[in-house]
């Protein structure tokens, strides 16, 4: 395994920045910046792009701007141009289940009811990619899911999604090097 493709979900525009839904979003922009990196629009793609060289390791950040229900549209058309398997990608984004401050790491599996999981499944026809979850914490009730993704959180919450975001990124490199297991470990333990 080698990651070529790493996708933040999130939703475009000002109004979203602040959303917890936005998380995956959050981790690649700070990646970006700490490897000097650059996004720029590409159309072809339905995002954002930042292209990355690390030693002879080339890879791509990706941030759709389809909104979340529609990721898997720009996931797919990056993976399909640049002939990426579904194995070498990893989808970093908001994670109800968790509470804020937890992130894990999952390979394959469901949609998990989140709907840009579930457009990039589709979209893909595998659900054999690489998924960094980032707690957001859960409001309590079914109804009230919606309100929360696309809620800002408080101070403290976003502290607490902030740690989960260094952890990850503290473990981004073990991953881009194909070191699956001890990403895993590192992150799950920390």
């Amino acid at each position: 395994m080698s990651i070529t493709l790493i996708v933040g979900l999130g939703n475009p525009g000002a109004e979203y920045v602040k959303t917890r839904h936005n998380a995956g979003f959050w981790l690649l922009d700070q990646w970006a910046e700490s490897q000097r990196g650059q996004f720029r629009h590409e159309a072809k793609f339905h995002g954002e792009m930042c292209r990355i060289e690390s030693g002879s390791h080339k890879y791509y950040l990706l941030k759709p701007s389809t909104f979340m229900n529609l990721s898997g549209k720009a996931v797919a058309a990056l993976a399909n141009f640049y002939k990426i398997p579904p194995e070498d990608i990893l989808v970093v984004h908001d994670e109800l289940d968790f509470a804020e401050g937890v992130a894990r790491l999952k390979q394959g599996g469901g949609d998990g009811r989140h709907n840009g999981l579930k457009s990039i499944i589709a979209c893909l026809g595998s659900n054999q990619f690489l998924r960094l979850r980032v707690g957001i914490g859960h409001p309590g009730h079914s109804e009230q899911v919606l309100g929360h993704v696309l809620g800002v959180p408080t101070r403290t919450q976003r502290d607490a999604i902030q740690t989960a975001l260094d952890k990850s990124i503290d473990v981004l490199p073990l991953l881009l090097a194909g070191e699956l297991h001890a990403a895993t470990q590192r992150l799950h333990t920390a």
